[in-house]
C-alpha cells in the first residue's frame, strides 16, 4: 500500500516533471520568437499575413495602425504567433513526453497518431484559411463596398479578426480527430453519428454563423467543410470500430434451451458411480 509521503512525493515529482517540460517548450518558441525578431526580414512576416487582405483592397490602398506603438507590436505579435507555430511540434513533443509514462501499450499506439493528425490537421486548417477563405471573403466584401468609402483596415483588427479565423479553422479541421476519439472510447457508435448528421448539418451552420464575419461567403465557407469533415470521421470511425467482443456476441439461453441442459446435468448426477 502506498504511504501518504509517497504518494506527495510522486505528486512533486510529476509537477518537477511538468515545470521542466513547460519551460523547455517556452525556450524554445523564445528562441524561435528572438531569431525571426532579429532576423532583417522580420518586417515582411506581416506583409505576408497581410497579403490576401491588400489583394482585395483598391490598387494603391495602405492599412493603417490608430495606436502609438501599434506599428511596433502588432507585428511582434504576428513574430510571436509565426515561432510558436514552428515549434509546435516540439511543444507537442513535450507533451506527449509528460503523458506517455502513465498510459498501457495501447493507448501509445493510439495516442501518437492521434497527437500528430491532430497537430497537422489544425495547421492545415489555418492553410486552408490562408490560400482559400480570405482572397475570397475580401474579395467578396470589397466587391459590395460602396465606391465613395476609401478601405483602410486597422492592423490591430486585421490581426485580431485573423487569429480568430485560424482558431475557427484550425479547430474545424479537428472534428474527425474528435469523432474517432469519441466512437474509439465507446461514448457514440457509428450508427448514432450516423443518424445526427441533420444535426451537425444545423449545428454547423450555427457554429459558423457566429464564429465568422456576418456575410453569408465566409460562413458557408466554415460550415460546408465542417459537415464534410464529419462525414470522413464517421468513415474513420467505421474503419477503426472496436471488434465486437465475446461478451456483446453472447446470447442467452432459451427456457427450452436451459431446461434441457438442466435435465442434463441432473441425469449425469443420478448415473451410478
Amino acid at each position: 500500500m502506498i504511504s501518504e509521503t509517497d504518494s506527495q512525493q510522486t505528486f512533486i515529482s510529476h509537477l518537477i516533471e511538468l515545470r521542466d517540460r513547460l519551460i523547455r517548450a517556452l525556450i524554445a518558441v523564445g528562441i524561435l520568437f528572438v531569431a525571426l525578431f532579429l532576423w532583417p526580414g522580420s518586417a515582411a512576416i506581416y506583409d505576408l499575413l497581410a497579403m490576401p487582405l491588400m489583394k482585395a483592397l483598391p490598387e494603391g490602398s495602405k492599412m493603417i495602425a490608430t495606436g502609438v506603438v501599434t506599428p511596433f507590436m502588432v507585428p511582434m505579435k504576428v513574430t510571436g504567433l509565426v515561432a510558436f507555430v514552428l515549434a509546435l511540434p516540439y511543444v507537442l513533443f513535450q507533451v506527449w513526453a509528460f503523458v506517455a509514462p502513465g498510459l498501457y501499450s495501447h493507448e501509445k499506439k493510439f495516442g501518437l497518431p492521434l497527437v500528430v493528425a491532430s497537430t497537422l490537421l489544425f495547421l492545415l486548417g489555418m492553410a486552408f484559411c490562408y490560400f482559400f477563405v480570405f482572397g475570397k471573403v475580401f474579395a467578396f466584401i470589397n466587391e459590395f463596398a460602396p465606391k465613395s468609402i476609401t478601405p483602410a483596415p486597422d492592423i490591430e483588427n486585421y490581426l485580431s479578426f485573423v487569429m480568430t479565423m485560424f482558431l475557427a479553422f484550425g479547430l474545424t479541421f479537428e472534428i474527425p480527430v474528435v469523432v474517432v476519439v469519441l466512437a474509439r472510447m465507446g461514448m457514440v457508435t457509428v450508427a448514432q453519428l450516423r443518424d445526427a448528421r441533420p444535426y451537425v448539418i444545423v449545428g454547423a451552420f450555427v457554429v459558423a454563423a457566429v464564429v465568422t464575419p456576418p456575410d453569408v461567403l465566409s460562413q458557408f465557407l466554415l460550415a460546408v467543410p465542417m459537415c464534410l469533415l464529419y462525414e470522413v470521421g464517421v468513415w474513420m470511425a467505421s474503419l477503426m470500430a472496436k471488434p465486437a467482443s465475446d461478451e456483446e456476441d453472447y446470447q442467452p439461453l432459451s427456457d427450452e434451451e436451459m431446461e434441457r441442459e438442466l435435465d442434463t446435468i441432473e441425469a449425469e448426477h443420478k448415473k451410478p458411480d
